[in-house]
C-alpha cells in the first residue's frame, strides 16, 4: 500500500511525508485555505483500519492514525506507539514498549489494551475485515478469524501491564514490523466504536491516535485535517490544517493544481496522460520507482477463460513495451512478473510470459479458436474516469482484434461500482493493479494470489 520515492530527505515528521513526499508545488492562496491542500484520487472510504482496502483512504489514516510502528519517508517501518521493541533470536517473539505520552485526540492514554481490542476486533468474523489475513503471521490468529474458535486468549497477544505488548508469530516473518504500521492493524479508540457506529465517517464523533484529527469531512467535496495538539510528537508537525481533495478526472485534478488551488497531485493517474511528455521537463515533477503492478485478470470460472491456452494466448499477444512507450510514458516498466523487481532484498523474480503472437494464435487454434472464429462474445471490464484505462482498453481492444481475431466489447463502471463487480468476481477480463503493503515478495505472492486489491 505505501510507498515513498527513496530520495525524499524531508525534514518534515514521517505522517507530513505521506502528503509531501512527491513535493510538487503551488502559488496563490484562497480564502480559509490549509496549509496543504492535495489531490488525493477516487473518494476515501470509511476511515475504520481494518475495514480499509485503497490506497487514497490509507494515506489518509496514516495521518489521523500510527500503529506501533509507522511508515518513514522512506516507507520504512520507524518507531510509532512503541517507542522500541525486543525480538527473540529465534524472531518469533515480539516485545513492544509503548510510549507513556502517546495519547488519543480526546487526551485518553494509548494502551496495549486499545492494540489487544483492535486487532481482536480486525479479526472477529462479524467484522468482515477483507485484511484481517494480515495479522494471521500471530499464532493462532487465523482459526480465529475462520471461526474455529471464539477465544481470543488462543491469539498470541498479551498485554502484561498498559505500556508492554508481546506477540508470538506462528513462523518467522521478517516483515512484520512493517505489518505493525499497515492499516489492517492500526489502533482503534474502544470507546468510540463501541458507542457510535457512525465514528469513522463523522468528524464530531472521530478519536485518532495520529499527527492530525479529522476536523471535516463533506463527501465528494472535501476533507480537512487539523493538527493533533495531543500527538506525542506535535511540536515536530510543521502544518497546521491540511485539505484533502477526491476527484478521479486527471482534467480537473491538474485544473485544480495549475491554478494553484491545490499544492500537490499525489497519484500519477490524476496527471492528463498526453501532458506527461512536457510535464516531465519540469522541476516540480518527480518520478521514481513504485512497488506496484498493472495487469489484468480473467474469470477463470467462465468459459472461454476456465481453458488456460486461450488465458495463455491474450496474455502473449499483449505488446507491454507499446503500453508503456506510447501510452502510460512516464517512465513505467514492462512487467515480466507479478512482483515488480526490487521487492525484498535481493529477489528477482522470474520471468513470465513475453509477447509471442505465432505461439499465441496456435494455442487459440488448439483451444477451439482458429483465427478467432466461434469465439463468444466477451466483456473487457474498467472503471471511469481515467484517461489511461481508457487508452489501455481501447489498444488491448484492437491488439486482440489483429492478432487473434477476436472481437471484445469494453464495460466502463463507475469506481464504487466497479469495486463491488470485482469482489462479486462478476467479469470476463478486468482491469486491475495491486500496490505492495509492504516491502517483500510474500505481498505480491502467498495470499495476494486470491485477494487482488484495487488501489
Amino acid at each position: 500500500m505505501p510507498s515513498f520515492p527513496p530520495s525524499v530527505t524531508s525534514p518534515l515528521p514521517r505522517l507530513i511525508a505521506v502528503f509531501a513526499a512527491l513535493a510538487l508545488c503551488a502559488c496563490g492562496r484562497l480564502g480559509n485555505r490549509a496549509d496543504l491542500v492535495c489531490l488525493n484520487g477516487a473518494e476515501s472510504e470509511v476511515l475504520d483500519p481494518p475495514l480499509m482496502t485503497a490506497q487514497a483512504t490509507s494515506r489518509v489514516a496514516y495521518a489521523l492514525f500510527e500503529g506501533l510502528t509507522a511508515f518513514g519517508v522512506k516507507g520504512e517501518a520507524e518507531p510509532g506507539v512503541a517507542e522500541r521493541w525486543e525480538i527473540s533470536p529465534d524472531g518469533l517473539h515480539y516485545t513492544f514498549h509503548l510510549r507513556h505520552n502517546a495519547s488519543w485526540s480526546n487526551g485518553d492514554p494509548v494502551t496495549a489494551e486499545d492494540f489487544l481490542y483492535s486487532w481482536r476486533r480486525a479479526l472477529l468474523p462479524k467484522t468482515a475485515a477483507e485484511y484481517a489475513y494480515q495479522l494471521y503471521y500471530i499464532r493462532g490468529a487465523k482459526d480465529f478469524n475462520e471461526g474455529k474458535t471464539q477465544d481470543f486468549s488462543t491469539v498470541a497477544v498479551r498485554a502484561p501491564d498498559p505500556y508492554t505488548l508481546e506477540v508470538t508469530l506462528a513462523n518467522p516473518t521478517p516483515f512484520f514490523l512493517d505489518l505493525c504500521a499497515f492499516t489492517a492493524l492500526l489502533p482503534v479508540h474502544r470507546a468510540t466504536a463501541e458507542k457510535y457506529n457512525d465514528w469513522a465517517s463523522k468528524p464530531d464523533h472521530f478519536i485518532g491516535n495520529g499527527p492530525f484529527v479529522l476536523h471535516e469531512w463533506m463527501p465528494f467535496d472535501h476533507m480537512r485535517l487539523l493538527k493533533n495538539p495531543r500527538y506525542w510528537d506535535a511540536a515536530n508537525v510543521k502544518l497546521n490544517s491540511v485539505d484533502i481533495l477526491p476527484t478521479a478526472q486527471p482534467n480537473t485534478a491538474y485544473n485544480f493544481y495549475a491554478t494553484g488551488i491545490a499544492d500537490l497531485m499525489i497519484d500519477k493517474s490524476l496527471t492528463p496522460t498526453p501532458l506527461i511528455p512536457y510535464l516531465k521537463k519540469r522541476s516540480d515533477f518527480h518520478a521514481a520507482p513504485f512497488l506496484g503492478a498493472y495487469f489484468f485478470r480473467f474469470n477463470v470460472k467462465r468459459k472461454p477463460f476456465d481453458d488456460v491456452r486461450v488465458r495463455k494466448a491474450f496474455a502473449l499477444v499483449v505488446d507491454k513495451q507499446y503500453l508503456v512507450d506510447h501510452i502510460t510514458r512516464a517512465g513505467e516498466l514492462p512487467a515480466e512478473s507479478f512482483v515488480p523487481p526490487g521487492a525484498g532484498s535481493g529477489y528477482q523474480p522470474p520471468p513470465m510470459y513475453r509477447r509471442d503472437p505465432e505461439k499465441a494464435r496456435q494455442l487459440l487454434a488448439e483451444a477451439g479458436y482458429p483465427g478467432g472464429k466461434g469465439f463468444p462474445v466477451v466483456y473487457y471490464l474498467y472503471r471511469t474516469g481515467l484517461d489511461l484505462d481508457q487508452d489501455i482498453a481501447v489498444e488491448l481492444q484492437s491488439v486482440f482484434q489483429r492478432e487473434l481475431g477476436v472481437t471484445i466489447q469494453l464495460s466502463r463502471q463507475e469506481w464504487t461500482v466497479f469495486l463491488e463487480t470485482q469482489q462479486r468476481i462478476d467479469y470476463d477480463i478486468s482491469r486491475s493493479t495491486w500496490v505492495g503493503d509492504y516491502n517483500d515478495p510474500n505481498t505480491f505472492h502467498g495470499h495476494v494470489c486470491d485477494r487482488w486489491r484495487e488501489q
